[in-house]
């Protein structure tokens, strides 16, 4: 088996702090997954598909699920950080690792940017709704979106990046915090839409087909990208061979269950035929319902509350994976340098968040959107691709975790990311496939020059030679 990632006796680069346990990791996941994705994605899946949009999130959280089960077994067998990276370098070598952190940098790196650009939306909304005051237009939104440069989305990157600096467990606790409230405000949501539940409006189930159906999956999928973020603390939670797979089924149950009952509960409360081009609509249905202004506040603060979270946790989740392919070699060693009385990566930290406030400041909400689910469908096909090779390779790795159903699960994860992929845009694919070509030009250029595997196979061959 190729070189694990980690941080072990031979690997410059510091050593993280093991801080956290099964409920905060498990917070990680669900703060980073339910946030931005359930706020807006009705408004989009639900004309693709009408009533049958609950069908589309329970395709994405198979999906999503049959994954989360693959990550499950490589992150009991390989528990570090570095999310697919670490598990692709361990299993599959530099080229195909180089291949995937491509893919999970523009998941984090531009869904950070995007989910702050949304926080400047909702921050306008409550602000101007409790007091009467908001953020001028230009600066509260890109050039290509009717403003100069977004201030509110550049200064929640900046929190956010103090808050990672100072700590990995004060971030834990925050976020942990964060996603109680936002559990309470979308579960406030589901009991208030209940009320006005009509059966009729699921009369007509697919009026648009099943090929809706598949297309909204495609969007709905986006709500669900954020799980793999538990496995980027692999070197920061205890016990992590147990802990990392609980920790994901924990999630992953809690988001779909949320999800559903979002969904569900939308649907019943207003016709599918009304969600097209519905802002806030969470808020709307609300103060529909309810026929009061105080719903849509609830939810404008739910909003900025759950959005803060999940920007903090996927610049946690970026600097973590950054700082493992630094550790490997792969990326200069400045971006492996731990603080000593922090233990956090602040290099690392200040580069993510200096990039993240650069797009969040100057890029619209809706540019590289999709490519952030590519990238991801990407990742999470070669993470179950390396529970089958590691499985040939190391079949006596300890594992506290094994993919149930092997292999039929795993090959199942792939079909159905490659199904979701199929759905996106051509130009999409296009542009994915050409920073992919950027990222393995620096692999090629860099990366393979100074990469800790290669040189540990080159003392291995001399040593075996003399």
């Amino acid at each position: 088996m190729a070189a694990e990632t980690g941080a072990d006796a031979g690997r410059e680069g510091g050593d993280l702090k093991r801080s956290m346990g099964l409920g905060q990791l498990a917070a990680i996941g669900i703060g980073s997954t339910v946030g931005t994705g359930i706020f807006f994605v009705l408004s989009e899946a639900t004309p693709e598909a009408g009533p049958a949009v609950v069908l589309s999130f329970v395709i994405a959280a198979i999906t999503a699920g049959l994954t989360a089960l693959c990550y499950a077994e490589l992150a009991s067998a390989v528990p570090v950080s570095g999310s697919s990276y670490s598990y692709a370098y361990a299993t599959l070598g530099e080229a195909a690792a180089m291949a995937v952190a491509a893919c999970l940098i523009l998941e984090y790196l531009v869904s950070s940017a995007a989910v702050a650009v949304g926080w400047s939306e909702y921050l306008n909304a409550l602000l101007e709704a409790t007091i009467g005051i908001r953020f001028p237009d230009a600066l509260s939104g890109a050039p290509g979106a009717g403003g100069v440069f977004n201030l509110p989305a550049v200064i929640l990157v900046v929190l956010c990046t103090l808050l990672l600096i100072r700590g990995v467990s004060e971030s834990a606790r925050v976020n942990a915090v964060m996603v109680i409230i936002k559990l309470g405000v979308l579960l406030l949501f589901v009991g208030i839409a209940f009320t006005a539940f009509n059966v009729d409006n699921f009369a007509e189930f697919t009026p648009l087909g099943f090929g809706g159906v598949g297309a909204a999956a495609g969007t709905v999928f986006f709500s669900f990208i954020g799980l793999d973020a538990v496995s980027t603390a692999g070197e920061e939670v205890r016990d992590p061979r147990r802990t990392l797979p609980r920790a994901l089924m924990l999630a992953l149950v809690t988001v779909t269950a949320i999800y559903l009952l979002v969904a569900v509960s939308a649907v019943g409360a207003q016709p599918w035929n009304e969600f097209e081009g519905q802002e806030a609509g969470l808020a709307a249905i609300m103060g529909e319902v309810t026929g009061s202004a105080w719903p849509g506040i609830v939810v404008a603060a739910g909003a900025v509350i759950s959005i803060f979270s999940v920007t903090l946790v996927t610049m946690y989740a970026q600097s973590r994976i950054l700082f493992s392919m630094s550790r490997d070699g792969m990326l200069p060693p400045l971006l492996s340098r731990v603080n000593p009385r922090t233990l956090t990566p602040v290099p690392t930290t200040v580069i993510v968040g200096v990039a993240v406030a650069i797009l969040a400041g100057l890029i619209p909400l809706d540019v590289l959107a999709d490519l952030v689910s590519v990238g991801t469908l990407v990742a999470f096909s070669v993470v179950s691709i390396g529970v089958m090779v590691l499985r040939r390779t190391a079949p006596d790795l300890p594992r506290g975790f094994r993919v149930p159903g092997y292999p039929v699960t795993p090959i199942l994860s792939i079909a159905a990311c490659v199904y979701l992929i199929s759905g996106l845009q051509w130009i999409t694919l296009i542009v994915f496939v050409l920073w992919l070509g950027v990222a393995l030009v620096f692999w090629a250029f860099y990366g393979a020059r100074h990469s800790r595997l290669r040189a540990s196979a080159q003392e291995t061959s001399e040593e075996e030679s003399s």
